[in-house]
């Protein structure tokens, strides 16, 4: 491994790490939703370690987060030889599974075909509360007593059958709608996050830890911002989102950061950044 080398991987490392710090257990579900979502596929407790603490966290801080999402059901271990191994438990695969194609989709959503939803009963706003709330998120909530979602009318006919259920033809997207679909916060996440992306280039010949650490960072973070608004066509977008080219930048990287193979991780030796990014990082909060 070159000097040149590890200076990249230590200026990635820098740069894509959240400034505010990062969710210990957050960052264990994108590492095991990445490389580790297919059933029976595990990590063992040091390549774990590996492949995290050059992110700046600690090895306890693994441990804590590693026991809250054994209790909150996302993970199971077993103990093999001197170790453990940590899996995805069918409900951890389940919920990975199901925004896999959000995070990894290439392009935004395209659709024509809306349905406005109006609710007028108890019944009416259990429904629309549940279906603006699934992950990913796809319905949009207008206001109290209406949303939208993806698709023509038909295709919600038996869930709805409570509510006025018509065809929309989205001509204009109100500047309120856009803020409150992309709310300010997130919009200057996913401008950070672009920005930090411009400047690394190609990365040189790095090895296959060093891949895994990139790849659970890049993939965490890009994550955090995909799943924290519907997907939808660039009308609903405001004029300062830079979703769609941050999007661009972190395919273009990933597809520079070949998967690794678990066991290439396991045979790993450990790799240093040459200072941890920004300090220890929380496990909540």
């Amino acid at each position: 491994m070159t000097q040149d080398t590890d200076d990249w991987f230590t200026t990635a490392i820098t740069a894509l790490t959240e400034p505010d710090g990062l969710r210990v257990w957050s960052i264990i579900v994108s590492f095991l939703g990445d490389m580790a979502q297919d059933k029976g596929a595990g990590v063992s407790s040091a390549a774990l370690t590996r492949v995290i603490t050059p992110l700046g966290i600690k090895p306890e801080a693994i441990r804590v987060a590693l026991h809250r999402l054994r209790k909150d059901g996302w993970t199971e271990s077993q103990r093999r030889g001197r170790g453990s191994f940590h899996f995805l438990t069918p409900f951890g695969r389940q919920q990975s599974a199901l925004v896999t194609p959000r995070i990894y989709a290439r392009s935004t959503c395209e659709t024509d075909a809306w349905t406005l939803l109006v609710a007028g009963t108890p019944d009416g706003l259990e429904t629309l509360d549940a279906l603006c709330n699934q992950t990913p998120l796809t319905s949009i909530r207008v206001n109290r007593h209406a949303a939208i979602t993806p698709g023509p009318a038909m295709q919600h006919a038996a869930e709805t059958s409570h509510m006025l259920v018509a065809n929309l033809d989205v001509a204009h997207v109100p500047g309120w709608l856009q803020d409150d679909l992309f709310p300010e916060p997130l919009r200057q996440s996913c401008a950070a996050l672009d920005q930090a992306l411009a400047p690394l280039g190609s990365p040189p010949d790095l090895s296959p830890l060093q891949r895994a650490c990139l790849r659970t960072l890049l993939v965490h973070r890009w994550r955090r911002i995909t799943l924290r608004h519907p997907d939808v066509p660039r009308v609903f977008h405001p004029a300062d989102w830079s979703g769609e080219s941050c999007r661009t930048r972190v395919f273009a990287l990933l597809d520079k950061l070949p998967q690794p193979e678990l066991a290439e991780i396991e045979d790993a030796a450990p790799v240093a950044v040459q200072a941890a990014p920004h300090g220890t990082i929380a496990v909540t909060g």
